[in-house]
């Protein structure tokens, strides 16, 4: 009985486990089998054409450029949720007044689906009649404006700033429940310590926020790598293919009549994310170990 007790929290474990085998590794597995063969998605015979959808990736400028994007979005954008939703969290940590209501419209556009988000800046851009050319004009500013998202150069940083509004009340809320729960009484003896506001951040709060950064992370670079609803709505992945993602390029490619090819660029995918992802959480679980 003793021994069955002992075993209890494996046999607890099954249930995840066998869950995560049919909804994971079961199409991760059929996933790596398609992308080996030229299925078009519609015929039911295909064939089996080894690594060749790779090489032809690796041989296709227009999915290098999407590569390009993907990495360029999935590095700047995790940057800046986490720099602004700690900046956000650590104001709303204050003794301010109205502060329940400003966290909540930060917060807010969260639950908006980026689709929307985007055909809202879509429209608020818009050069004819759009909010932002109004003000700018209104104000004096209406050299500043531009159509930006019709620059290549341009477009991507709209498509930064536009996620950024959304999703950093997402961080601003993980690091808010992380700074709440630092104790009083470390604060405190840092003080009496003669440690100003900054130097107890840095070497008291910081450090007391690891768990809180390592979810914000993972969780923002894996969701700016398959970046897919502000793109599509905002350009389309213009102008032209300028600002085309991974998650873009495998859309239109599958409905194109080459699942295996997309299905191969998937797979490419799956391991862009993880590099990062693992490097990010071996760099963080050191820092918790110094900590």
């Amino acid at each position: 009985m003793t021994g069955i007790l002992r075993k209890l929290h494996l046999y607890m474990a099954v249930p995840a486990i066998l869950l995560f085998s049919v909804f994971f590794v079961l199409p991760l597995a059929q996933g790596i089998n398609i992308s080996l063969t030229d299925w078009t998605g519609t015929r039911p015979a295909y064939n089996y054409v080894g690594f060749q959808n790779f090489i032809d990736f690796f041989q296709d400028d227009r999915a290098f450029h999407a590569l390009k994007i993907t990495l360029i979005f999935g590095l700047i954008s995790p940057v800046l949720l986490n720099l602004f939703g700690l900046i956000y969290a650590l104001l709303m940590d204050l003794k301010l007044v109205g502060r329940g209501l400003v966290r909540t419209i930060i917060y807010l556009p969260v639950i908006i689906s980026p689709l929307i988000m985007g055909y809202i800046f879509l429209i608020m851009l818009n050069s004819n009649g759009g909010a932002i050319p109004s003000i700018l004009n209104g104000v004096g500013l209406s050299s500043l404006y531009k159509d930006w998202l019709a620059s290549p150069h341009d477009a991507i940083w709209v498509i930064i700033i536009v996620n950024l509004f959304q999703f950093v009340g997402g961080p601003m809320i993980i690091y808010l429940a992380g700074l709440q729960s630092v104790p009083s009484e470390v604060k405190e003896a840092a003080s009496i310590d003669g440690a100003n506001y900054f130097q107890t951040l840095w070497h008291v709060t910081m450090p007391l926020l690891i768990p809180a950064i390592r979810i914000n992370v993972i969780t923002n670079i894996i969701g700016s790598l398959g970046v897919f609803d502000v793109i599509v709505s905002l350009t389309n992945g213009g102008p032209g293919y300028w600002t085309e993602s991974l998650s873009m390029y495998i859309y239109r490619v599958s409905f194109e009549g080459q699942t295996g090819y997309a299905t191969a660029v998937g797979v490419i995918l799956f391991v862009v994310v993880l590099i990062p992802v693992a490097g990010a959480l071996s760099l963080l679980k050191k820092a918790d170990y110094d900590s």
